[in-house]
């Protein structure tokens, strides 16, 4: 039977541990991880492909079974994202800013770890890494619960992970994971404010949902994302459908794939239908809407092209399904936006700096591109290493969490004798 209490216990021991490291020892710890996931291939993937049979034979969409699987190149990947996260600046201990103030007093404010980090994430197993692996640079103990179709990728991992750390002396207890599918306890980890200081849920709106409702843990919500792309009437062609193919096709089911595409009217006619060819080369099922649908029903250029609803602006697709729309121009364009996006990635295409410019100040996603993929809001593409999520509200993080995501700080005074009149 699952005991959160007694993992929180020992998560907040080791987090007390972990945060006196030095940065050289947990740099060494990280190097170890990269080589004992490397070592320990073969179970990893046995592992996993018992999680992936069971999602197809769930009926699982081949695009989020792909989020799952584990295999030789992408545990690689995982060992080599792991030695990235050795090779960045450690923020903790860092001062953020200091100053003297009129009365002699010292102030700063230095970068600590937060403490205890919970997450829960649905699918995708090298999440468990990417988190792990962030929190031990950071000087944070981590709770993971991870989805039941990745239940036992989840728990070799971990296994993997702790077996690492206590070879380099530290805790095992510095990541855990639950092992349990039982969702009882996921309301259960979101009350555990005693030992968890934060909580980062990624998944579906439904698991957001249920942490803003349950948790008594501050909450940070983010990775869903109904992405939008305008081509503006000044774009260039060949450029926007390159990067219109890129921010849909490259990985369809991530959370900044490309969901609708808003196009100008008076470009429409000539650009919708090279849209069209360009995607069914990819298989991607256009779901078009008013004059879309008028431009592109007759002849859908190879694709298969769908009468849109109102209500799939609201759906991210995370699949080979994207809206098209036509827009008088980009103040429709930005409304739309404003009304159906989740504030996580939206591009205009355009070679008008004005029309740019207005985007790039009313739109207010975490991430906002002018003439670049929605792809690109992402932790190791902005340079940040891996990521434990992408936030889209407005309080401590916003964006790609990193490294510096997972600190907070404290204030350092020091004075000479100061005493306060």
């Amino acid at each position: 039977m699952t005991d959160l209490i007694t993992m929180g216990q020992n998560a907040r021991a080791a987090g007390r541990q972990i945060a006196k490291l030095s940065t050289a020892a947990k740099n060494a710890a990280l190097h170890t991880i990269a080589a004992e996931i490397e070592a320990c291939a073969d179970e990893i993937i046995a592992a996993n492909a018992k999680d992936v049979a069971a999602a197809r034979d769930k009926g699982m969409k081949e695009s989020l079974v792909d989020r799952l699987v584990l295999n030789e190149k992408r545990i690689k990947g995982l060992a080599a994202d792991t030695r990235k996260v050795a090779q960045l600046p450690d923020p903790t201990g860092t001062a953020i800013d200091s100053r003297v103030l009129p009365n002699g007093l010292r102030l700063t404010r230095r970068r600590v770890p937060i403490g205890v980090v919970g997450v829960i994430y649905e699918n995708r197993p090298n999440v468990t890494v990417d988190i792990s692996t962030l929190c031990l640079k950071t000087g944070n103990a981590v709770m993971l619960r991870g989805s039941s179709s990745a239940f036992h990728s989840n728990q070799i991992l971990t296994q993997v992970i702790q077996s690492a750390l206590e070879k380099e002396g530290i805790p095992g207890a510095a990541v855990q994971t639950i092992n349990s599918t039982d969702r009882a306890l996921v309301k259960e980890m979101l009350t555990l404010d005693q030992y968890i200081d934060m909580i980062v849920p990624r998944g579906g709106g439904s698991l957001h949902k249920l942490c803003r409702d349950n948790a008594t843990v501050p909450v940070i919500t983010g990775g869903i994302g109904i992405c939008h792309i305008f081509v503006d009437e000044s774009a260039d062609f060949t450029q926007a459908l390159d990067i219109i193919e890129n921010s849909k096709i490259q990985k369809p089911g991530a959370c900044n794939a490309l969901d609708t595409i808003l196009v100008h009217q008076n470009i429409a006619g000539a650009f919708l239908p090279q849209v069209a060819a360009r995607l069914a080369q990819s298989n991607v099922e256009i779901h078009a809407h008013d004059a879309a649908y008028d431009m592109l029903s007759a002849n859908g250029h190879g694709a298969v092209v769908v009468q849109g609803k109102p209500e799939e602006f609201d759906i991210e697709w995370l699949g080979m399904t994207a809206n098209a729309k036509v827009v008088t121009g980009i103040d429709e364009a930005i409304a739309h936006v404003q009304a159906h996006s989740m504030e996580h990635s939206d591009s205009i295409l355009t070679n008008d700096w004005h029309n740019a410019e207005q985007w790039v100040d009313e739109i207010n996603s975490c991430a906002v591109f002018v003439n670049a993929s929605t792809r690109f809001n992402d932790g190791a593409q902005f340079g940040l290493g891996a990521e434990v999520a992408i936030s889209t509200q407005k309080l401590h993080a916003r964006g790609p969490m990193g490294l510096e995501e997972l600190t907070t700080y404290k204030w350092i005074c020091i004075g000479d004798g100061h005493v306060r009149p």
